[in-house]
C-alpha cells in the first residue's frame, strides 16, 4: 500500500509525507522498471525485423554494427571524461554511423543483396570491434578501462526519467511504423523475387525498415550498454509460440521481451550484494534457452 500511495501521489503530483521512500521508488525504482520494459520491448522487436527482412533466424539486431558503433562512441566519451548524456549522445551518433556504413557498402560495390548487405555488417562490425580494442588498450587501467567495460556489459542502474524521454519519441515512433508495416514483412519472408513479383519496392520497404529497427537498437544500447541475447532469443520464442506471421508474431515478441527484461533486470538486483550486468544473466539464462528451444523445434519437424 505503502508503494501503491507513493506512486499515486507522483502521478497527481501531491506533496508526500515519506519522502525517503517517495525518493527510491519514483526516482530509483520507477525509472528502472519501465526502462526494461521499453528496452526489453524494443530489442526484441528489432530482433524480429531483422530475422525477417534477412530470413535467417540466427539474425540479432546488431548485424549491421550499431552495438559496436555505439560501444566505440561511448568508449571515446569516457575517455575524454564527458557527462552521462555526452556519453548517450554519442553512443547513439556512432551506432546510426555504422548502420549508415555498412548500408552504403553495397551500394559502392553495386549490390544491394540481403547477402552483401550482411557481409557489409560483418566488415563495419569487426572494424568498429578493432576501434574498440584499441581504446581500451589506450584507456586507464583504474577508471576508464572499468568503465567502458561495466558500460558493455549492460545496466539500467543509472537510467532516470529524463533518459527515458529522450528515447521513447524514438521507440514509439519506429515501434508504431514497424507494426504497420508488419503485413509487408511476411511478403519480405518470401524472398527478394517474389516480393518484387506482387509489386513491392523492395530496396525502399527494406530501407525504411532497416532504418526503423537500427533507430530502436541505437536508442536502447545508448542509455543502457549492450545487451545481448534477447533481440536473438525472444523472437524466436514468439514464432514457436504464434508462428511466423508477422501480424501475430511482433506484439508476441515485444510482451515476451518487455517481461523477459523486467525479470532478468529483477533477478541482476537482488540475487547478490552486487548489480550484477545485465548480459551477464541474458548469457546465463540465454544460451542455455536458446538451445533447448533449437532442440524442442529439431523434436517438433522430427514428429
Amino acid at each position: 500500500m505503502d508503494v501503491i500511495r507513493s506512486i499515486g501521489d507522483f502521478i497527481l503530483g501531491k506533496p508526500s509525507a515519506d519522502t525517503s521512500m517517495d525518493m527510491v521508488i519514483v526516482n530509483v525504482r520507477l525509472p528502472r522498471i519501465i526502462a526494461a520494459i521499453v528496452i526489453g520491448a524494443a530489442l526484441s522487436l528489432s530482433g524480429a525485423v531483422y530475422q525477417g527482412v534477412f530470413r535467417n533466424p540466427l539474425v540479432s539486431p546488431d548485424l549491421l554494427g550499431v552495438s559496436n558503433g555505439a560501444c566505440v562512441g561511448a568508449a571515446i566519451a569516457i575517455i575524454f571524461g564527458t557527462s552521462m548524456i555526452a556519453q548517450q549522445v554519442f553512443a547513439f551518433g556512432f551506432g546510426i554511423l555504422a548502420v549508415g556504413i555498412a548500408v552504403l557498402i553495397p551500394r559502392l560495390v553495386r549490390n544491394t543483396s540481403n547477402l552483401m548487405l550482411v557481409l557489409a555488417g560483418i566488415i563495419t562490425s569487426g572494424f568498429f570491434s578493432s576501434i574498440m580494442a584499441l581504446l581500451k588498450f589506450t584507456a586507464s587501467e583504474d577508471k576508464e578501462l572499468a568503465s567502458i567495460v561495466y558500460w558493455q556489459m549492460g545496466s539500467l542502474t543509472k537510467i532516470g526519467f529524463g533518459d527515458l524521454g529522450a528515447i521513447l519519441p524514438i521507440v514509439v515512433l519506429c515501434t508504431i511504423v514497424l507494426l504497420a508495416l508488419s503485413w509487408r514483412l511476411n511478403i519480405l519472408s518470401f524472398g527478394e523475387v517474389e516480393a518484387q513479383t506482387l509489386g513491392m519496392n523492395v530496396k525502399r520497404m527494406r530501407g525504411i525498415i532497416i532504418v526503423c529497427a537500427s533507430a530502436l537498437t541505437a536508442g536502447c544500447v545508448c542509455i543502457s550498454g549492450t545487451i545481448g541475447w534477447i533481440g536473438l532469443v525472444i523472437p524466436h520464442l514468439a514464432r514457436l509460440l504464434v508462428g511466423s506471421d508477422h501480424r501475430k508474431m511482433l506484439p508476441i515478441t515485444i510482451l515476451l521481451g518487455s517481461t523477459f527484461l523486467l525479470v532478468v533486470d529483477t533477478a541482476c538486483r537482488t540475487i547478490s550484494t552486487l548489480d550484477i550486468p545485465l548480459s551477464v544473466l541474458t548469457g546465463l539464462v540465454g544460451a542455455p534457452f536458446y538451445a533447448w528451444l533449437l532442440w524442442r523445434q529439431k523434436s517438433a519437424n522430427l514428429l
